[in-house]
């Protein structure tokens, strides 16, 4: 497929699940992906909610939608995101990331880190929708790798989507803060590396020290980054589409990859 018609792949800052409810300036950009890009045959997503030991694709036809969180407004729990799934694309997945055994999934589903981006993206729901889980006991390096081996999945007309935060760190939460120096500077530099197409500083991003220690206090809000980093075909763009610090410590940058 040429680069042209490539499907993108998008890293999502998605913040609390309330954006699901809400008009903000990063759903405003959430929602115009939809528009922007050409409509994908089906999505793989990587949520920052579904971390496991080893790695396991969804592979039922019908995923439910989970709700994993609390003290949210009943509206956001009456949410459903009824996308279908697609067992041959879970097969292909499993496929693709060979001799690492994958597990074909039939209970998870899709979690909030996943519904309420797409939501946004694709409120139809009528796009098939998979969840690739993360291996949490795995090394960034590992999930950069795993991205490499799936960016095949964009020339066969699948959107792979990664949904986290560069910076998340809810025990330094303050409403009053635009964002602490140390969850700036750490967000500067990932910025910067992307950018410049210095991913593997993205993949070492420990080596930031005290900022990357505060910023990423536990790993399964930053690795998802690395999926759609290690889905770059060529020297293709690389846009960062939001920027914002909510709550001081709470990054909402996202990343679009190729999409011209």
């Amino acid at each position: 497929m040429s680069a042209s018609h490539r499907i993108p792949a998008i890293f999502y800052g998605h913040g609390s699940p309330m954006n699901a409810l809400e008009d903000n300036p990063y759903t405003c950009a959430w929602e115009s992906f939809g528009t922007r890009f050409p409509h994908p045959k089906a999505i793989l997503a990587i949520s920052a909610h579904w971390t496991t030991r080893g790695t396991a694709v969804t592979a039922m036809s019908s995923p439910k939608t989970i709700h994993d969180f609390g003290g949210f407004p009943q509206a956001l729990f009456d949410m459903r995101y009824p996308a279908p799934g697609d067992p041959a694309l879970a097969a292909r997945v499993a496929q693709l990331l060979a001799p690492l055994p994958v597990h074909l999934d039939q209970s998870w589903g899709l979690d909030h880190g996943t519904w309420s981006v797409l939501v946004k993206t694709y409120p139809d729901a009528n796009i098939p929708v998979l969840q690739l889980s993360l291996d949490i006991t795995q090394p960034p390096a590992y999930h950069f790798a795993l991205g490499q081996k799936l960016a095949t999945l964009r020339d066969e007309g699948v959107m792979i989507i990664a949904s986290g935060n560069v910076v998340h760190n809810l025990g330094r939460l303050d409403p009053r803060s635009k964002g602490f120096d140390w969850a700036n500077r750490f967000n500067d530099a990932i910025r910067l590396s992307i950018q410049n197409g210095q991913f593997d500083q993205v993949v070492d991003y420990q080596s930031l020290g005290q900022d990357a220690t505060l910023s990423v206090p536990t790993s399964e809000h930053f690795l998802p980054l690395l999926y759609v980093l290690g889905a770059r075909i060529g020297d293709e763009p690389v846009e960062i589409v939001t920027e914002g610090m909510e709550m001081g410590a709470i990054s909402m940058m996202s990343v679009v990859l190729g999409g011209g």
